[in-house]
């Protein structure tokens, strides 16, 4: 009897220890095993950043799918299946696609170690060689230099979004020694769009490319995003595109979209693509207003947003596009996990809300207890704090006293991930 997708991952779980263990050996040693599959991909997209990756992706696939183009994409994680990290020419892989790949994977790497990761990703490339596309999108899981993604020898053009202290236990804990990890995408002679970056971040990037005879396109050097007149303009040296402010929301958006317009036209692509990547780009989690589902039902008339942003700056950029939205009592459910600057996170989001509700994320062993949050939550300046022992009671509780409230779930996408289980139709 075959067994399903989840059956085979929670198999791989147990190939080694850790959950992250950057190296590439044990990566390198599958491929090869499995043919090489790295070797026979549609021309890659390889980026890498702390912050905007899947919106940059999402936009850059909106791009060149409006251009006619099939496309591969890798993402994580995952928010409600494992099946949304990998989309087959556009589509998200089948059940039996997926259990196929996996299955071959597994057995070829045998008692071996292997990360879960590392398994999946080969897993991956597998799929997307022995699947027709014209461009492949390739999302960094953690760093750069050692993720299990960095096994492209040439890639079409290679992406670093804005870099920020996040993963510090394994990635360093300085923005130059971060920095580091994540130019390990950097290929020789392979052009780089690099997004807005702090001084000491761009001037590892820029050491990096050159020793590499990488070009780089560098955000306020090579091009330039803002906003005029409720439009949102780009410019480089082959000239002014006057587009649509992106669909995705927030400000912290422009930016992102100007990497991956950036990407686009160093790929040839005209205008029509890059107006498709600010206006036809999806990507969940992300300020995503909930339109339909249970969750929502039951909370009318209170608008219901997700957010699975989880470092400090994600935490500004949530603020700024709060503050950006029509005016509305705010209030927040926050789950996070026990890796992440909590407080960092927080601080921004104090001024912008009413209250915090504190919750342990369902099912997630590395959850902080709601109790922490709610003591990070305090010291982070929010004057209402409260703890709830489910998403459920949590939104009884805000729902009792503002039936009109803007709620955001936030904190974590493992959380978000949650939400959206659960926020399933209602049944008719």
């Amino acid at each position: 009897m075959t067994q399903s997708s989840d059956a085979i991952l929670t198999r791989m779980m147990t190939l080694h220890p850790k959950i992250i263990d950057l190296t590439l050996d044990r990566v390198w040693r599958l491929l090869n095993l499995m043919d090489n599959p790295q070797d026979r991909l549609p021309p890659v997209i390889h980026i890498a950043g702390t912050n905007g990756k899947g919106s940059t992706q999402a936009m850059i696939r909106a791009g060149l799918e409006a251009s006619g183009a099939a496309v591969h994409a890798y993402t994580s994680p995952h928010l409600a299946r494992f099946h949304e990290r990998i989309r087959l020419a556009g589509e998200l892989i089948t059940e039996e696609a997926l259990t196929d790949v996996l299955d071959r994977c597994y057995n070829a790497n045998g008692p071996e170690s292997i990360t879960y990761f590392e398994i999946t990703t080969v897993a991956a490339l597998v799929a997307f060689a022995e699947a027709k596309a014209d461009y492949t999108l390739l999302e960094v899981g953690l760093g750069g230099r050692l993720d299990a993604t960095n096994v492209i020898d040439k890639p079409a053009v290679t992406v670093i979004t804005p870099i920020d202290l996040d993963h510090q236990t394994f990635l360093g804990d300085t923005l130059a020694a971060i920095a580091g990890e994540k130019a390990g995408i950097i290929k020789r002679g392979v052009p780089c769009v690099v997004g807005p970056q702090h001084d000491e971040s761009l001037d590892v990037i820029e050491k990096v490319a050159a020793r590499a005879g990488a070009p780089l396109y560098v955000h306020g050097q090579h091009w330039q995003v803002g906003v005029e007149a409720g439009r949102l303009v780009y410019q480089d040296e082959t000239g002014l595109l006057d587009l649509p402010l992106p669909v995705l929301p927030g400000p912290h958006q422009f930016m992102n979209a100007g990497a991956a317009i950036a990407a686009l036209r160093v790929l040839g692509k005209d205008e029509a693509a890059c107006e498709a990547a600010v206006a036809r780009a999806t990507w969940p989690a992300r300020m995503q207003r909930l339109t339909d589902g249970v969750l929502v039902d039951r909370a009318k008339p209170a608008e219901l947003w997700l957010d699975g942003g989880h470092n400090p700056a994600a935490g500004t950029a949530l603020a700024a596009t709060l503050d950006g939205l029509p005016k509305r009592a705010t209030h927040l459910i926050c789950g996070m996990l026990n890796t992440k600057d909590i407080t960092g996170y927080l601080a921004p989001l104090a001024a912008q809300a009413q209250s915090l509700t504190a919750l342990s994320i369902p099912d997630e062993p590395a959850t902080i207890p709601a109790d922490d949050t709610a003591a990070f939550a305090r010291k982070a300046g929010f004057d209402r704090v409260e703890t709830a022992q489910s998403l459920d009671h949590a939104l009884s509780a805000i729902l009792e006293r503002d039936p009109q409230a803007r709620i955001l779930i936030c904190g974590s996408l493992y959380l978000a991930g949650h939400v959206l289980r659960v926020n399933h139709p209602r049944d008719t």
